[in-house]
């Protein structure tokens, strides 16, 4: 009686510890009418820099693999990770970084498909600071726009900064969000310079209201100004469900490769035509120009580069707070593979 009682407790313990979940199996993946039903979190669908997910839906890529695919737009980093760790959702299309910085809270989910080997984020400078911020140096007393603290362009600030020489301490992070939130705090004088993406690039550049002080859609631009590549975009799931369903796994890669590989053979106009309408609601040439500042951010085969999956926790072993105190056990290797994009590749 008395052991029954200690494992009541301790069932009890781990359901009160997953109350989200319901205690239910997050490996569980739905099925309707033979087919895999998968969900998948992006954080911002409008942004360029995760573009290939709608297009993948959009072509046609994810019902040729038999899943059903569903798209929900996201732009909290935090939230997206909750769905994914409760199985709300089997995925989500974020920053590879994401991955390292859950590791460090002893979680682990593992990037499939690398869709970018740089940021694709633009450092912008209102037009009313433009003379006297020329560069992160010049960072120091100012405001400075991120989607929220402890995102994916909280740490790239933070590391622009650095390699300037200043810390926190020396200049204000405020949270800015993205697209018309971005947009009015540049406008209205709540930051003087943010990181952003396109198409927010596009527009605000084109109507003058700001320039670009460091420009990462590029390897050249992101290793000059990171020192190294820094794979961002991708397509990440937790491991439990790579070991459980390699099945499905490889059929989500197989639609992201496919999307890829159809981007690199196509041109910008092609690409914004298959996109929901609604994206250019800036107007059409302004979003094929956002598409075109962008598509070279694309690595087209779906790799992760080792040399970027080291030079992320080079970056966030200094700024993020979660990684810097435990960066020496960081197993890189847990954080993401290449298995699914190479089966892919063999299988075309």
């Amino acid at each position: 009686m008395r052991y029954r009682k200690h494992i009541a407790l301790v069932l009890l313990a781990v359901c009160a510890l997953l109350l989200v979940t319901g205690c239910r199996d997050t490996r569980r993946i739905p099925m309707a009418n033979g087919r895999p039903q998968i969900t998948i979190i992006v954080g911002g669908l409008e942004k360029v820099i995760y573009l290939p997910a709608m297009l993948a839906q959009r072509l046609g890529n994810f019902a040729r693999n038999d899943i059903d695919v569903t798209l929900v737009g996201d732009q909290s980093g935090a939230s997206a990770e909750l769905s994914l760790l409760t199985g709300d959702v089997q995925a989500v299309v974020g920053f590879y970084d994401h991955t390292i910085d859950l590791q460090a809270k002893d979680r682990c989910l593992r990037t499939v498909v690398q869709l970018a080997d740089v940021p694709g984020e633009v450092e912008l400078v209102s037009k009313s600071q433009a003379e006297t911020i020329s560069g992160p140096a010049d960072f120091r007393g100012r405001k400075l726009g991120v989607t929220s603290l402890g995102s994916s362009t909280d740490f790239l600030t933070q590391a622009l900064a650095g390699q300037a020489g200043l810390g926190t301490a020396d200049y204000d992070r405020v949270k800015a969000g993205a697209g018309q939130p971005f947009i009015a705090a540049m406008n209205h004088g709540s930051i003087h310079a943010g990181m952003t993406t396109d198409p927010t690039v596009a527009q605000m550049t084109k109507s003058g209201a700001a320039k670009i002080l460091v420009d990462m859609r590029t390897e050249a631009g992101t290793r000059a100004a990171l020192g190294g590549l820094y794979p961002a975009s991708s397509l990440y799931v937790r491991c439990d469900l790579v070991q459980a369903h390699p099945d499905i796994v490889q059929k989500l890669a197989t639609a992201f490769v496919q999307t890829l590989r159809w981007m690199k053979t196509h041109t910008p106009e092609e690409i914004a035509a298959k996109m929901p309408p609604q994206y250019a609601a800036g107007g059409k040439d302004l979003y094929v120009q956002s598409i075109r500042d962008s598509i070279g951010m694309f690595n087209g085969d779906g790799l992760m580069k080792p040399e970027g999956a080291q030079n992320v926790l080079n970056i966030l072993g200094r700024y993020s707070r979660n990684v810097a105190p435990v960066r020496d056990r960081i197993r890189l290797a847990d954080t993401y593979t290449n298995r699914f994009v190479q089966q892919a590749a063999d299988r075309q």
